[in-house]
Order: structure tokens, then sequence, then C-alpha cells
């Protein structure tokens, strides 16, 4: 899918932009209802573990956070028009919807964990894409974003060995 640009004496073609503008919307679709999520579990985990998690929960979400922003800048970088808007979201994001039921802390972790990989896995078809659209920056970013979710989700998976 390609989207509308912005003039720009950016030297990539207008359709590799394009095409790579569309990818970032995708993503960052994507990002935003993460970081949503880890914001969910930030607000309603419960349990022993209450404290480490809260801290863990909220430390993934301001992470997320910034992805998103360095999403959303090269998008515009690149001459595009950024869709970050929770209808847009709504309607695009490939994630699992996250649980409402009130969920014990380790669920939360576990459901955390499922987004993370999730993300973790569109985000390296990405670098691909980005790469054989000819946009090697955006492959950059893409590989940096995949590097952060990857700890990310080793720091929330470690608490999931602790029932093992």
């Amino acid at each position: 899918m390609k989207t509308p640009l912005w003039d720009s004496s950016n030297d990539q073609s207008k359709s590799t932009r394009s095409t790579v503008v569309a990818l970032i919307n995708q993503q960052l679709a994507d990002a935003i209802d993460l970081g949503l999520q880890a914001k969910q579990a930030h607000w309603n985990v419960k349990g022993p573990s209450f404290g480490a998690l809260h801290l863990l929960f909220d430390d993934v979400a301001e992470k997320i956070d910034e992805l998103t922003d360095v999403l959303a800048e090269r998008g515009v970088a690149l001459g595009g028009i950024i869709h970050g808007t929770v209808q847009v979201v709504a309607r695009d994001s490939r994630l699992d919807a996250y649980p409402l039921a009130p969920l014990a802390g380790m669920e939360h972790v576990a459901a955390l964990s499922a987004a993370l990989a999730a993300y973790a896995k569109t985000t390296r078809a990405a670098i691909d894409a980005s790469d054989k659209a000819g946009d090697k920056g955006t492959a950059d970013t893409f590989t940096d974003i995949s590097r952060g979710i990857d700890d990310l989700l080793w720091k929330v998976e470690a608490h999931l060995a602790a029932k093992s």
C-alpha cells in the first residue's frame, strides 16, 4: 500500500518513500496499541509482585512511547503523513486485544509478553520490507526498534521464569 506524500528533497523515489511510509504507519498503529497494552497492565496489576511489575510495565510503556516517536518522525522525514489517531490504531492494529478481565500479575506478564513477541515479529518483517523497498535508513530504524523490543521482551519474560 502506498500513501500520499509532501514534497521533499529526499533523494529516494516517491514510490519508495510512499511504500515505506505506509509500512511505518502500520508499525506505528501496532506500537501505539502495544504501548497502551503496557499501560493497561501497569494500571491493573495486582498481587504479591505488584511493586516490581507496576514499575516494569510503566518502563515498558515509556520505552514504547519513545519508539513511536522515532517511527513517526522517520515517516515525516520521508515526506509522509503520520496516522497516529486512536481511530486509526483501533482499525489498523494487528495485535490481539489485551484482556480486560481481572488478571493476576503473572497473567499480565504473559499477556504483555505475547504482545511484545508479536510486535517483535512484525518489526523484523518491516526490516526486510523496508530494505526490499530500497530504504536502508528505515531498515536501520526498524533494526534499532527490534533490538529495543527484544530487550523489553527479555525483561518482561524474566518474570515468567519464576513460575517454572
